[in-house]
């Protein structure tokens, strides 16, 4: 019975031996539009052998005479193909897919389970910013603003002015902090100067 068994896998080793070795290519192109579809699976699952289809739709691999080829990608239906038996070294196809359009059922999504529970929801709710209400009114009283209004320049070459005085302060605090005048001993020279020329 042992050299029956030793008989049969040398009979099956011997046919695996005599498949021949194909040269497997091709193009895969979109069923409907016949444009080349770049990224698609062709691999044969029981060999675990596979390889893609380039930017063009082609792809080339070698296989086995009676090797089962899947061809996958995504958004469109799985093709099989089994290589047939031939005399050439070589097997070429063109394969179209055609897209795998699923419907789904409609999904509403609802964050509270009743009506009456959101509108509670809502009437609860603070907002972040409610705490700084106060200090907007505070900010925003009138007679700030009047004194606002009184202190601002308002002709328009005076607000140029204004402008572009605050522009030249902003870009020499950029490169340090703003110097005290009172520290400046040019200051305090002319300060005396103009008190000697009072006297």
């Amino acid at each position: 019975m042992v050299a029956s068994q030793a008989h049969a896998q040398d009979n099956g080793d011997e046919q695996q031996e005599k498949k021949k070795v194909i040269q497997f290519s091709g193009v895969v192109i979109d069923a409907v539009t016949e444009e080349p579809l770049p990224g698609v699976h062709v691999y044969v699952p029981l060999a675990g052998r596979g390889t893609t289809s380039s930017s063009f739709g082609y792809f080339s691999m070698p296989v086995l005479e009676g090797d089962s080829v899947v061809i996958s990608s995504v958004g469109f239906r799985k093709r099989g193909l089994i290589i047939p038996a031939t005399e050439k070294d070589t097997y070429s196809v063109m394969i179209e897919l055609s897209e795998d359009t699923t419907m789904l059922p409609t999904v509403e999504v609802l964050p509270y389970p009743t009506e009456e529970l959101f509108k509670e929801a809502v009437l609860a709710m603070e907002l972040p910013d409610e705490g700084n209400y106060d200090n907007l009114a505070e900010n925003l009283n009138e007679e700030l603003m009047a004194s606002m209004f009184r202190s601002t320049p308002m002709d328009g070459e005076l607000n140029y002015r204004v402008y572009q005085q605050q522009q030249i302060q902003y870009m020499n605090d950029r490169f340090g902090p703003r110097p005290n005048p009172l520290l400046n001993p040019f200051n305090w020279a002319r300060f005396i100067k103009s008190l000697k020329k009072e006297k």
